[in-house]
């Protein structure tokens, strides 16, 4: 099912953090970056004016430290879906709707004493302040205050990137896209207050260990996940209230599904992994059943897209323990949201109708749910992932177009708010 590469231009070159030839890199085409700081075009700089807006006016969580700042997520997916500038600004006024303007921390974060308060939403003004510090002290490189302080220290942040549902492995693929250096300290910042017990499993090599029935597919896991009857009566409501007492009380299950998945060929394996986040998405709803797309797994593909951003950037050593990462988001959040069918048929059988990718930009930036942050993200991520792999059998086109046909609004679980699409 899976084509070969397809290539593409690229003009602007992202600067890796490090060099390796290590075999375990994962390899894949540096994205084009679209330096939204220093191109002229009236919708470059109608971007570059809201995100500047967004940065110094919005909080990056609020609704009681719950919810996640989506703006530059959404203008940043509009504008390289070639969103005109009107269109960037309706976007913004909606999502203003939304957000909370900062409020002051408890207290400063310092050098010294930085990693005190990891976890604590609370310090967010704090962190975001004191990483722009560290800005002016390097001379506005961002990319380097990023490389300290995500690759600082003996468990250092760029291992949590999972944290907070993901947003700061989000976050940060966006300020490399887009070159944004307030995206990037926005990303340094969700990253230290989502910082949360996931990072032991990348940190403590004891986690990972051999199990009895590997697979080289996750796919192909989690079918059987799907069907595993030990997991029958782990949760009873879908939710994201689920997945802190999935790892308080049934580790070692998650352990079993996290192991399983043997990566041997890196490069192929992260190609399969881009495919399975499209199908958890897409291929969990049956088609004509009037089902709402599943809104925390969305955030399985939007995350995996960042992951895809990020490879070409980072030391070969680092590239299967992000993938991992993402993985053990993805076998949680499956978990979570009460393991869903995935019928690839569903998307196989699918019929375009003489419908292609111009039609899917248009339904990102005019359709009716073009103001919808995570729609328009899924939608970016499919087409992204069409243009790292190709598409010789047309399962991304084919995903994209019946996605953007049948969206109608999302699904959360039962006992999660509504307010929970701005999570």
């Amino acid at each position: 099912m899976f084509s070969s590469f397809s290539s593409f231009s690229n003009p602007f070159r992202l600067p890796r953090f490090f060099s390796s030839g290590n075999t375990t890199a994962i390899n894949v085409q540096p994205v084009e970056v679209h330096d939204v700081e220093i191109k002229h075009d009236k919708h470059a700089r109608t971007l570059k004016h809201l995100l500047r807006l967004n940065h110094v006016n919005n909080a990056i969580i609020y609704h009681d430290l719950e919810f996640h700042n989506h703006t530059a997520h959404i203008l940043g997916s509009a504008y390289l879906f070639n969103a005109e500038s009107e269109h960037l600004n309706n976007i913004y006024n909606e999502e203003s709707k939304e957000q909370e303007p900062w409020k002051d921390s408890p207290g400063e974060v310092s050098t010294y004493d930085w990693r005190d308060y990891l976890g604590d939403s609370r310090y967010q003004r704090a962190y975001v302040d004191f990483f722009e510090d560290e800005l002016v002290l390097n001379g506005y490189d961002w990319r380097k205050v990023l490389t300290t302080y995500f690759f600082a220290g003996k468990e250092p942040l760029i291992n949590n990137l999972i944290s907070g549902l993901g947003h700061p492995l989000i976050q940060l693929g966006y300020a490399y896209e887009l070159s944004s250096r307030d995206i990037a300290m926005e990303a340094l910042g969700m990253a230290a207050t989502s910082y949360n017990h996931l990072h032991k499993y990348l940190d403590d090599p004891s986690y990972t260990k051999p199990t009895s029935n590997p697979s080289k597919s996750p796919l192909e896991l989690l079918c059987r996940l799907q069907k595993d009857s030990r997991f029958d009566n782990v949760v009873s409501d879908a939710g994201p209230e689920n997945l802190t007492p999935l790892f308080e009380d049934h580790e070692t299950l998650m352990l079993e599904y996290w192991n399983a998945w043997q990566i041997t060929d890196p490069t192929n394996d992260f190609r399969a992994s881009q495919m399975a986040a499209v199908a958890l998405l897409v291929a969990t709803v049956q088609p004509g059943s009037g089902a709402k797309y599943d809104f925390f797994l969305v955030h399985t593909l939007t995350t995996s897209h960042a992951v895809r951003i990020l490879l070409p950037l980072l030391p070969a050593k680092y590239h299967i323990p992000l993938v991992r990462q993402w993985w053990l988001l993805t076998i949680s959040v499956y978990i979570a949201q009460l393991r869903p069918e995935i019928l690839l048929s569903s998307v196989g059988g699918f019929h375009l109708k003489g419908r292609g990718w111009e039609w899917v930009d248009k339904r990102a930036v005019e359709g009716k749910n073009s103001l919808d942050a995570h729609f328009v993200k899924g939608l970016r991520a499919m087409k992204a992932a069409k243009a790292t792999w190709g598409d010789e059998e047309g399962f991304y086109l084919k995903a994209a177009v019946r996605f953007g046909e049948e969206f109608d609004g999302w699904a959360f679980g039962k006992n999660s708010v509504e307010g929970a699409a701005r999570q």
